[in-house]
């Protein structure tokens, strides 16, 4: 069963990605997801005006990611709703993190990338809404 194209909101923040080795939650309450791991606490967080929290380490200097979400619930074990959407980025060599939730899943793009992340995900059927994210300051 091939699945349906699907309904991407494009995220208005940009986003950061960090690593604290300490596996510590930042003292900030600005993450929407956080994945402990052997190796530490991978936090992925709206994109402040300042500099990396004190403990964590930035994924790229400069490394702002643009969110895409799935605005399409979907089951569990519904399969390759993720494949749909990171098979075309992936063919087309732009860079992606995930993390799924419960409905749906969050694919962050690097911000200059964005423009061919959604023209791949177009030309593959997917429809992005949402305003055009990253344009404004980080934190206004």
């Amino acid at each position: 069963m091939t699945p349906p194209p699907r309904r991407l909101l494009t995220l208005p923040r940009l986003f950061v990605i960090d690593h604290f080795p300490d596996r510590s939650l930042p003292a900030e309450d600005s993450w929407y997801a956080a994945v402990r791991a052997p190796e530490g606490l991978t936090v992925i967080r709206e994109a402040p005006a300042r500099a990396t929290p004190e403990g964590g380490e930035a994924t790229a200097e400069g490394g702002h990611w643009i969110g895409l979400y799935g605005d399409d619930p979907h089951d569990l074990d519904l399969p390759g709703m993720l494949a749909a959407v990171v098979a075309p980025l992936g063919s087309a060599e732009v860079p992606v993190f995930v993390v799924s939730t419960f409905h749906s899943d969050l694919v962050l793009v690097p911000r200059e990338r964005f423009a061919d992340a959604a023209a791949v995900l177009r030309a593959a059927g997917h429809t992005l809404v949402g305003p055009e994210p990253g344009l404004s300051s980080p934190r206004d």
